[in-house]
């Protein structure tokens, strides 16, 4: 009797600007879904209308949220242009959120204890912005070495080790660095002025935002026109190819899962110099992950990391906003981050996959 099976094979035949439209596809389908959801829970189609006004008009408007937007596009921004190091070669940091956190403490450490006496306001910052990126990027050695010599699943690794360094500042803020004039919160004193990053003017914007525009085209240029970036694409293409033709894996997966956690980790100390000075209890609303559907969304692109980033940015204030007006759930927000990397999934397997039903000699009979 004649058995059928199905097949998923990669599609051969790609048309211009794919990935973008791809992209275009899976934002549109969420938000839809998402005014779907809010239909049903309301039952009233004007709060679908007004949600939308107020997701997309409040966050961008440069006499509203606009200068949170950007604020928050700065972190996002920044681990996203270490994680998509990482992913090109098929390695899955998805502990970013840790080494966010290491380095908002290591920066602390230094602001409260290591350099308090230090009147330099540049030495100081330089001196700090360093201190949270060399934690961030030792964090993230310790899930590259465990992979890169043991094997050890990467994902499980990186993930597990964010409880860890969550519960280590929970530690810190709730116990030996909490301000003993902070009303009994879980938070440490204010850093000295002279750490503080300074602003742009006066519009409340701090120079975290140079950091991220020069580290964008820094990190264009490493993957677009060094032999790194090179060997990065061809492990993530094919390891066997790239192990014959000499190239280390296991250096270039430590070199890179360093450097995404060194930007992770520059993230957390731009943070807390820049917008929070001091360190808190929730000071970051989940960036590290969110940030993993920024790297996905821009493609692994630097420049469409920034251009996502400012999107992402937007959402979380605009997730604010309606929290205010219209009383939604912050987890509304998180459910709308879901679905747009679930579409994004599944659009990609849409359009590069297809299914073909063969016979158990392999012989396609259905196209």
């Amino acid at each position: 009797m004649l058995q059928l099976k199905l097949k998923l094979e990669r599609r051969l035949d790609h048309f211009k600007y794919e990935n973008f439209f791809i992209s275009m596809i899976s934002l549109i389908f969420s938000i839809v879904i998402m005014g779907v959801f809010i239909w049903l829970n309301t039952g009233d189609f004007s709060n679908v209308v007004e949600a939308y006004r107020e997701l997309f008009t409040w966050p961008f408007h440069p006499e509203l949220g606009l200068i949170d937007t950007i604020l928050k596009m700065v972190p996002l921004t920044l681990i996203a242009l270490g994680l998509l190091v990482v992913f090109k070669m098929k390695v899955w940091n998805i502990g970013a959120e840790g080494q966010l956190y290491l380095g908002a403490m290591a920066t602390t450490w230094g602001a409260l204890f290591v350099f308090k006496d230090l009147d330099n306001s540049m030495i100081m910052i330089t001196l700090l912005l360093i201190m949270g990126t060399l934690a961030g990027a030792l964090w993230a050695l310790i899930p590259a070495v465990l992979k890169a010599f043991l094997k050890l699943d990467e994902i499980v690794v990186t993930l597990m080790l964010n409880y860890i360094a969550i519960n280590w500042l929970n530690y810190l803020i709730y116990g030996p660095w909490k301000d003993p004039k902070g009303f009994n919160f879980p938070l440490t004193a204010i850093f000295p002025k002279s750490s503080w990053l300074p602003e742009i003017g006066n519009t409340g914007i701090h120079i975290g935002i140079i950091i991220v525009l020069i580290l964008v085209f820094i990190v264009y240029f490493i993957m677009k026109k060094t032999q790194w970036g090179f060997e990065l694409k061809i492990i993530g293409d094919n390891p066997k190819a790239a192990r014959y033709s000499g190239i280390s894996i296991e250096k270039n997966l430590i070199l890179a899962m360093m450097f995404s956690g060194a930007l992770a980790g520059l993230a957390g100390s731009i943070q807390v110099l820049g917008v929070q000075h001091r360190l808190q209890h929730g000071f970051s609303t989940g960036y590290g992950y969110t940030a993993i559907i920024v790297a996905w969304l821009a493609r692994l692109n630097p420049i469409g990391a920034i251009i996502v980033g400012f999107f992402f940015g937007g959402l979380l204030v605009g997730g604010e906003q309606l929290q205010i007006v219209m009383k939604f759930p912050i987890s509304m927000i998180s459910a709308l981050q879901g679905l747009i990397l679930f579409s994004l999934l599944a659009s990609e397997t849409i359009f590069k996959y297809r299914l073909r039903f063969i016979k158990d000699d392999t012989k396609s009979v259905v196209n």
